[in-house]
This record gives C-alpha cells, sequence and structure tokens, in this order.
C-alpha cells in the first residue's frame, strides 16, 4: 500500500511552529518535502535539538543561502519541479528576496504557493509582529477561555499555531493542488490564524446568535459554565473530566456518583443552579482517587476520562492498543493520523545531520563539479 499523498513534492521554506506543522502533516501522509535551510544551520524552536524536534520528521533536507543569486537559482529550479511550496515569512520578506508567487508562478504555473501568517498577507496588522496568544486574542476565542469573573486562561498554542494555523494551511494545500491537478492553474493559498482560529470558533458564533451562548466567561454550556462539563479534582491531587450533555448520560454520570436520588440535580439544563451543583460534585469526587473513580466509571457512558499528563497519555491502554504514538530514533511521538483503510501513513523518521543536497542537485541534472562550485561558495549545504 502507498500513502495517499505519494508523488506530490513540497518545498518548505524553514521557519517555526505551524509552517513545520503543516509540512509534517503533508509528509506523514506521503507527499515528498523538501525543507530548505540555511547553510550550516536548522531552523527548530526555542532550545529544541532539531534532532528531537518531532515538528521536522520525515523531511529531506538541503541548505541554502537565498541572499544569494546562485541558491535562488538552485530553489527555481526544484521550483519547476514541485507541486507546492511552503513559506512562513512576514509579508514582504520573499518579494524582497525576489521570490513573489508572481515569478515563481511563471516558473511553474501548476505551483500552489502556501503562505503562513499570523494577521495574513494585507490588512493594517499585516505587518506587526506577534505569536498565537496574540491572534487568539484578536479572534474572539481567548476571550472564551477561563472561568467566570477570572482573566483569560491561555489555552497551549494549539488554537493558533497549529488548530488555525498549521492544520488550516494544510487543508487549503491540498484544496489548491487538488485544483491544480484538475485544472493546471496554481495559486496562493493565503493562510492567516486569526481568520483559522474564526473558522474554529463557527459553532459557537452559531450559539451566541441564536441566544444560546452568553459573551461571558465561565458562564455557558461548553466553558466551565456547567457542574456536568467540567473538570474535577481528587483524593489524590489529580483530576477527572466528566462532560455528561446527553440526558441518559447525564442520568448515568449521577447513578455512578452516588446522587442519582439528589431531587437538586433534576433540572439539568437549570444554568442558576450549576455553581451549587457543581460544589455539591467538587466534594463526592474529593471522596476518592482518580485511580478508583476510573474503577467505576471506565467502561460506561457517563462521558467520563482522566485526566492525563503527557507522559501518562502515551501509556494509556487506548493509545496502546491503537498504537497512537510511536518511537522514532529514541523520541515518542505521536503517530501519524488519520489513519486510512487502504492507505499507508509514512513511519516517522526524524531529523538527522546529513542533508540530502547532492542526492537532490543531482535529481535535477546539476554536474558534480557544479555542486562542488556552489558548495565552495557556501551557497549550498
Amino acid at each position: 500500500m502507498t500513502a495517499p499523498l505519494s508523488g506530490l513534492r513540497i518545498i518548505e521554506l524553514a521557519g517555526i511552529g505551524p509552517g513545520p506543522f503543516a509540512a509534517m502533516m503533508l509528509a506523514d501522509h506521503g507527499a515528498e518535502v523538501i525543507r530548505v535551510e540555511r547553510p550550516g544551520g536548522v531552523q527548530a524552536g526555542p532550545e529544541i535539538s532539531p534532532y528531537r524536534d518531532i515538528l521536522l520528521r520525515s523531511r529531506k533536507r538541503i541548505g541554502l543561502d537565498l541572499k544569494t543569486p546562485e541558491a535562488r537559482t538552485v530553489l527555481f529550479d526544484l521550483i519547476q519541479k514541485a507541486d507546492g511550496l511552503i513559506e512562513g515569512y512576514r509579508p514582504g520578506v520573499m518579494e524582497r528576496l525576489g521570490l513573489e508567487p508572481a515569478r515563481l508562478l511563471e516558473l511553474n504555473p501548476k505551483l500552489v504557493i502556501g503562505r503562513m501568517t499570523g494577521w495574513g498577507q494585507t490588512g493594517p496588522m499585516a505587518q506587526m509582529a506577534g505569536h498565537d496568544l496574540n491572534y487568539i486574542a484578536l479572534s474572539g476565542a481567548l476571550h472564551g477561555v477561563g472561568r467566570k469573573g477570572d482573566k483569560p486562561v491561555i489555552p497551549l498554542n494549539l488554537f493558533g499555531d497549529f488548530g488555525g494555523g498549521g492544520m488550516l494551511l494544510a487543508f487549503g494545500m491540498l484544496a489548491a493542488l487538488t485544483h491544480a491537478r484538475a485544472t493546471g492553474q496554481g495559486q496562493v493559498v493565503d493562510a492567516a490564524m486569526t481568520e483559522g482560529v474564526g473558522l474554529l470558533m463557527a459553532m459557537l458564533q452559531t450559539f451566541r446568535q441564536v441566544g444560546i451562548w452568553r459573551d461571558e466567561r465561565g458562564v455557558n454550556l461548553l466553558d466551565g459554565g456547567a457542574h456536568f462539563y467540567d473538570t474535577y479534582e481528587t483524593a489524590d491531587g489529580k483530576y477527572i473530566a466528566v462532560a455528561a450533555i446527553e440526558p441518559k448520560f447525564y442520568r448515568k454520570l449521577l447513578e455512578i456518583a452516588g446522587l442519582a436520588d439528589d431531587p437538586a440535580f433534576g433540572d439539568q439544563m437549570n444554568a442558576d443552579s450549576w455553581d451549587s451543583l457543581r460544589a455539591r460534585l467538587t466534594e463526592v469526587f474529593l471522596g476518592r482517587t482518580r485511580e478508583e473513580w476510573d474503577t467505576v466509571f471506565m467502561g460506561t457512558d457517563a462521558c467520563y476520562a482522566p485526566v492525563l499528563s503527557m507522559e501518562e497519555a502515551t501509556r494509556h491502554p487506548q493509545a496502546q492498543a491503537r498504537g497512537s504514538f510511536v518511537a522514532a530514533d529514541g523520541v515518542i511521538q505521536p503517530a501519524p493520523a488519520p489513519r486510512y483503510s487502504h492507505s499507508d501513513t509514512v513511519p516517522p523518521r526524524m531529523w538527522s545531520a546529513a542533508t540530502d543536497t547532492t542526492e537532490l542537485l543531482e535529481s535535477l541534472g546539476y554536474e558534480q563539479d557544479r555542486i562542488n562550485a556552489l558548495s565552495a561558495a557556501n551557497v549550498i549545504d
């Protein structure tokens, strides 16, 4: 079996965060991804050895000094044999390097150019620096995360960098690549994290506009306002999560917690009682350890799960049964997902100190003398 994206060649201009995540997704599913790095170095996350950076897995690598015309010529040659290109520079950087999309599309009319930014390629904020937290703040998502009466809580960097950023870019690339294969027409994919996070908010925007969501933290059905959709501490200082929204699941939750006959819990959707019912559940769940609650809840329809650390998640029986985590070169990491009934994903392969520069240039028809000259001039690595 082959991977579903086998046959695609993607050029990735080295960056951090959402761009590499999108490139990793494409590589996981069979695309040949060629990461272009500066000669003599690698751009990974802060204080992270590239040998252990999961986002850099399963790539080919070439070192090019794109500030030199000779290196840009090499890149142009690669682009002519590529299906797509991913870049995550601030708007205008590609143009200053002489890599403006119009020029690249002249070289390869079928090329799909994925551009990853926080604010977008245009607009009054396009040139401002920012990070995930800024982007989710502007999108309206950060405002809704946190407890009632308290400040917004930072939800890691999952909303902006990865959900509304890298995943959105990967989807946009595949949509445009499908179009290019059908029509022969390449194009630019302008992926902005603010807009991606806004898109993730579609259901909550619906709730707000039909009057079942208040624009206030910690008072709604899915933001910790409801006692039956919340986390609770256990006797050993660990936590559990319950999400028993539907009445039949709510009844099961109360039954196992020993509260089925308590009339106070009879009107599940009465928001005026949620705080007092949460206080009662807090007392109940503090009465046993997390492992003890696991014993009575697991295998039921109470919509329950233990709150696991990242290390614990790799060892959980559900993850073990499905092979949800794998090891590559001693690095434990999430396995490629989703999985397919008739295709394979690519087993992760970690970053290597050796580049694939010579192999890639030879595939373009470069003679060894030319490769040696480019290397001597520090144009390639």
